[in-house]
């Protein structure tokens, strides 16, 4: 008896070290990522943080009903356009910029409906067919967008159409100045899969746009004129479910945010 006493007490002490071993690993990997996060984004150097990864602290609204659009799950801003109402249903970052640097991680959940997507050229300009007209594909699709300074204009776009993300859609539809326009034209298609998350790195001094999708340059030194000197970060809702119909908008903005800093310039 003595011995199969001992034999227990010896698994008892192993386990024990064991189950210590994997809090001990899990406790080095939390602190890890959470001090790799500061130093990826020092306060030291002027970065902040426009989401804390809790609450829509540091956000507001524009109209009451959008509260019911916007919500925080699991540690990310997430948008569920259900809800069909008038006005700005937007996101609004309360605190406004002038000069900047953006970091912020989005990703499409999904895609519902069809679109009839149009194909974009390099120039910024549509394919058309004999009678002038926009050339369509059908797709599933999902739309949002990025509001640069709290312009719409300005608006980076976080979309499935096959000219990728990251055009400045207000800027690039103005199909009269053709310089203005290509160079708000994505030079690539760098998104990730609908699902996956990418990560937009974006520069805006004076009227001058630069933007990376996923370490690659989708924009580069691109002009916005008439941009406001200042403004907040929006994010877009769009489109939406009709609940009439019983159907999605083949644009609606089934999106989602995390790790949210500025550094001002």
């Amino acid at each position: 008896m003595k011995h199969i006493s001992h034999q227990s007490k010896s698994r008892s002490i192993i386990l024990n070290r064991v189950l210590l071993c994997i809090a001990s690993l899990s406790l080095i990997l939390i602190l890890g990522c959470t001090s790799s996060d500061n130093e990826a984004f020092p306060e030291s150097e002027g970065w902040v943080s426009l989401f804390n990864g809790k609450d829509l602290s540091g956000w507001g609204f524009k109209i009451e009903g959008a509260k019911e659009i916007w919500s925080v799950k699991d540690g990310v801003i997430d948008c569920e356009p259900i809800l069909k109402m008038e006005g700005d249903k937007n996101i609004w970052s309360s605190k406004e910029l002038k000069d900047f640097t953006l970091h912020a991680e989005w990703r499409l959940k999904r895609t519902e409906g069809i679109y009839n997507t149009p194909t974009v050229l390099p120039d910024g300009s549509y394919i058309l067919d004999s009678d002038g007209e926009k050339v369509t594909t059908p797709s599933p699709g999902a739309d949002s967008g990025i509001y640069l300074r709290g312009s719409s204009k300005a608006q980076l776009n976080i979309w499935t159409w096959p000219i990728g993300s990251g055009e400045v859609y207000g800027y690039r539809n103005n199909q009269k100045d053709s310089v203005i326009r290509a160079g708000v034209t994505p030079k690539v298609n760098a998104d990730n899969p609908v699902g996956k998350w990418n990560t937009f790195h974006v520069t805006l001094k004076g009227d001058r746009l630069t933007v990376d999708l996923n370490g690659k340059r989708v924009l580069d030194n691109a002009q916005l004129p008439g941009i406001p000197e200042s403004g907040p970060i929006v994010l877009q809702h769009h489109g939406g479910y009709d609940s009439v119909k019983q159907e999605w908008n083949g644009a609606s903005s089934l999106v989602q945010f995390r790790n949210i800093h500025v550094k001002e310039l």
